[in-house]
C-alpha cells in the first residue's frame, strides 16, 4: 500500500541524539497512518492483512507501546493467540501501570488458549495494581475467579476441585462487591453457584443479572439449565425457544433445546431440531466460504443467503412423514444411499473455514445418532456416526458413540474395546468411564468395574449416573451398605442435575 510504503520509507531509524526530534515526528506520522489502516482494514475484517502491515512496522517500534499494542490486538483478531500473548507480555513491560494490557492477555489465555496458569498471573497483575487499576480492578478479580473456576473443572481430584471452586466463588464475590451492578460479574457468580449445585442461590443471582441484560444469550441459557435442574422442563424449553428467537445462530442453545425436547416430547421431536441445526450449519458454512464471517463478523446477512457450497446435509428419515409408520428396509436403504451421496464431503472441502464449525457438525451428527438409538433405529444411527467419523475419525466422542451403538446391538466385547479406546484419547471422560464401568460389570469384571466407576466419581463428583453405576456394582459384590450410600448420593445429585452440564456455559471475559 502506497501510504504504508511512504510511512515506512520516511521513518528515521537512527537513535542518535541529533536526530531525536526528526525521529519523533516521523514515528508520529507513521503511527497515524497505521491507525488509519487499522480502522479501514478492521472495518472490512481484513485482520490478516492488517497484522502483516503492522508486523512490518515493528522494525522501528522499539519502545513504542502504541505500535506493539496494535500488533498484539491484530494478532488476537486474526486468531494468532499464542503470538498475541507474547506481544502483550512486552506491552506489559513497556507500560506496567496500564491494567488493560494484562486484562487483554488474561482474556486470550482464558478463551482460545486455555492457558490457565498464565491467565492467573495476568489477572494477579491487575489486582496487584490495587486502586491504580480503577474501574478495571473488578475485571481483574473476575478474570481470576474465572481462572479458578476453569481450573476446578480441569482438576482430577475432588479435594482440589472443592478448593478451587471455593476460591473461585470468593474471588467472584469480591468482584461483585467492587462492581455490584455489573451483569457479567453477577452472571458468573450465578454460574459458579450452579456449578457447586447451589441452585436456589444461583437463581437469585441470575434474576439480578437478567434485570440488566434481559436478552443476553448466556444468561438465558443458564436460566434454562437452572429450570431444568429444578425439573421445570417446560419452563426451561420456553426460555430456550425465546433465547433462540433472539440468537438464532447459537448452537449451544439448540443443543439444550434438543435435550429438553428429548425429555419432554421424545426423540422424534428432538430430531426435527437436529435437522434445523444441520440447515443452519449449512448456511453458516456457505457464508464462511464466501468470506462473510471475515468481512463483517455478522451472521445476520448470512442467514438470509441461499447460495449453496456444494455440500448438502440432511438426516436420514426413519419414519414416513404422513403415516408415521416404519419404512420398509429396502426403502430406508435406498434413502440412506441417496443421503450418503448428497452428504459426501470432498477432501478438498473438508476442514476449510473455522474449526469450530466442524466440531459443531460432529456434535450434531452424534446427537442425532443418540436420538436414533433411543428409537432403536440402529441403521440410521450408524449412518450418523459414520458421518461424524468422516470429520474426526479418532475423536473420543465418535469412539464413545460407536461403543454405545455396539452395546445396543449386543456386541459387548466390541463395545468394551471402543470405550477403552475413547478413554485412551480422553482419560478424563466421565461419561466414557461410566459406560465402560457398566460394561465391565456386565462382562463379569466387577472389581475392575468398581475401580473405573470410583475414578469417574472422583473426577466429577456431581455425576449422578456414575454414582448410580457404582452403587449397582457394589450391590452385585455384596457391599450393600456402601451401595446404599452411593444410591442416596445419586438420588440427591439427580434432584439438582440439569439436562446438560452447567459447564457448557462459556466462561470468558
Amino acid at each position: 500500500m502506497a501510504p504504508e510504503y511512504k510511512a515506512t520509507r520516511d521513518v528515521v531509524l537512527s537513535r542518535v541524539p541529533e536526530q531525536e526530534e526528526e525521529r519523533t515526528v516521523s514515528l508520529k506520522n507513521a503511527a497515524a497512518i497505521y491507525d488509519l489502516l487499522s480502522i479501514t482494514l478492521g472495518r472490512r475484517g481484513q485482520y490478516i492483512m492488517l497484522s502483516e502491515c503492522l508486523e512490518r512496522a515493528m522494525k522501528f517500534a522499539f519502545g513504542e507501546f502504541h505500535l506493539w499494542y496494535q500488533v498484539a490486538l491484530s494478532m488476537v483478531a486474526c486468531g494468532k493467540s499464542a503470538y498475541a500473548v507474547s506481544l502483550l507480555r512486552e506491552c506489559v513491560k513497556l507500560r506496567p501501570s496500564d491494567p488493560t494490557v494484562p486484562l487483554m492477555a488474561a482474556k486470550v489465555c482464558i478463551g482460545s488458549l486455555h492457558w490457565l496458569e498464565e491467565a492467573e498471573r495476568f489477572a494477579m497483575m491487575v489486582i496487584s495494581l490495587g486502586e491504580e487499576a480503577g474501574e478495571f480492578l473488578p475485571k481483574g478479580y473476575l478474570a481470576l475467579g474465572l481462572t479458578y473456576s476453569l481450573q476446578a473443572t480441569d482438576a482430577t481430584l475432588k479435594s482440589k476441585q472443592d478448593e478451587l471452586h471455593r476460591k473461585a466463588l470468593q474471588t467472584l464475590e469480591r468482584a461483585q462487591q467492587l462492581a455490584p451492578g455489573d451483569p457479567q460479574v453477577i452472571l458468573y457468580v450465578s454460574l459458579q453457584l450452579a456449578l457447586v449445585r447451589q441452585i436456589s442461590s444461583a437463581m437469585e443471582q441470575l434474576q439480578e443479572a437478567l434485570k440488566v441484560c434481559r436478552d443476553d444469550a448466556h444468561a438465558l441459557h443458564l436460566l434454562a439449565l437452572l429450570f431444568s435442574a429444578q425439573k421445570h422442563h417446560q419452563h426451561a424449553l420456553d426460555v430456550v425457544n425465546m433465547a433462540i428467537t433472539e440468537h438464532p445462530e447459537n448452537f449451544n442453545l439448540m443443543f439444550t433445546k434438543v435435550k429438553l425436547e428429548q425429555v419432554l416430547k421424545g426423540p422424534e421431536e428432538a430430531l426435527v431440531t437436529c435437522r434445523q441445526m444441520l440447515r443452519l450449519w449449512q448456511t453458516l458454512y456457505s457464508f464462511s466460504q464466501l468470506g462473510g464471517l471475515e468481512k463483517d463478523g455478522s451472521l445476520g446477512e448470512g442467514l438470509t443467503m441461499k447460495k449453496q457450497s456444494g455440500m448438502h446435509l440432511t438426516l436420514p428419515d426413519a419414519h414416513d412423514a404422513d403415516s408415521g409408520s416404519r419404512r420398509a428396509s429396502s426403502i430406508a436403504a435406498s434413502r440412506l444411499e441417496e443421503a450418503m451421496s448428497e452428504l459426501t464431503v470432498p477432501s478438498s472441502v473438508l476442514k476449510q473455514g473455522p474449526m469450530q464449525l466442524w466440531t459443531t457438525l460432529e456434535q450434531i451428527w452424534l446427537q442425532a445418532a443418540e436420538l436414533f438409538m433411543e428409537q432403536q433405529h440402529l441403521k440410521e444411527a450408524g449412518f450418523c456416526i459414520q458421518e461424524a467419523a468422516g470429520l474426526f475419525p479418532t475423536s473420543h466422542s465418535v469412539l464413545y458413540m460407536r461403543g454405545r451403538l455396539a452395546e445396543v446391538k449386543g456386541n459387548l466385547e466390541e463395545a468394551k474395546q471402543l470405550y477403552k479406546e475413547a478413554l485412551t484419547v480422553n482419560p478424563d471422560g466421565v461419561c466414557i468411564m461410566h459406560s465402560l464401568g457398566l460394561m465391565l460389570s456386565r462382562l463379569g469384571h466387577k472389581s475392575l468395574a468398581q475401580k473405573v466407576l470410583r475414578d469417574a466419581v472422583e473426577r466429577q463428583s456431581t455425576c449422578h449416573e456414575a454414582w448410580q453405576g457404582l452403587g449397582e456394582v457394589l450391590q452385585a459384590q455384596g457391599q450393600n451398605e456402601a451401595a446404599v450410600d452411593c444410591f442416596l448420593t445419586a438420588l440427591e445429585l439427580e434432584a439438582s442435575s440439569p439436562v446438560l452440564p452447567f459447564s457448557i456455559i462459556p466462561r470468558e471475559l
